[in-house]
């Protein structure tokens, strides 16, 4: 019985990622996550700070420039998705394994 081959798995996996990243992810909650609910509850959320890239391109999960919220969010996923596959796929790539012919 012959499986798969890695390169459909790798393809159907990025089409998935990238179709949650720039479509589902418009439907995700907008109420706040975990640590943001405690500091409202515990009433330190007032103490919260902005940080450097507050004012970045894809700050709050939106893309500056972009007057369309569905797209900006959108495009922020499929951007961030774009750039976390690539790191990670290239620290796979640096650091697979090889052949002991490929080592000399």
């Amino acid at each position: 019985m012959k499986g798969v081959p890695t390169r459909v798995v790798v393809a159907v996996g990025l089409l998935v990622a990238l179709l949650l990243a720039g479509v589902v992810s418009y439907y995700a909650s907008s109420d706040p996550d975990g640590l943001n609910k405690v500091a409202q509850d515990k009433g330190f959320a007032a103490a919260e700070k902005d940080h450097r890239a507050g004012a970045g391109p894809f700050a709050g999960y939106e893309t500056q420039g972009v007057g369309d919220g569905r797209f900006s969010g959108g495009l922020a996923g499929v951007v961030g998705c774009v750039v976390v596959l690539s790191l990670a796929g290239g620290i796979a790539y640096a650091v697979r394994r090889r052949s002991p012919a490929d080592r000399s």
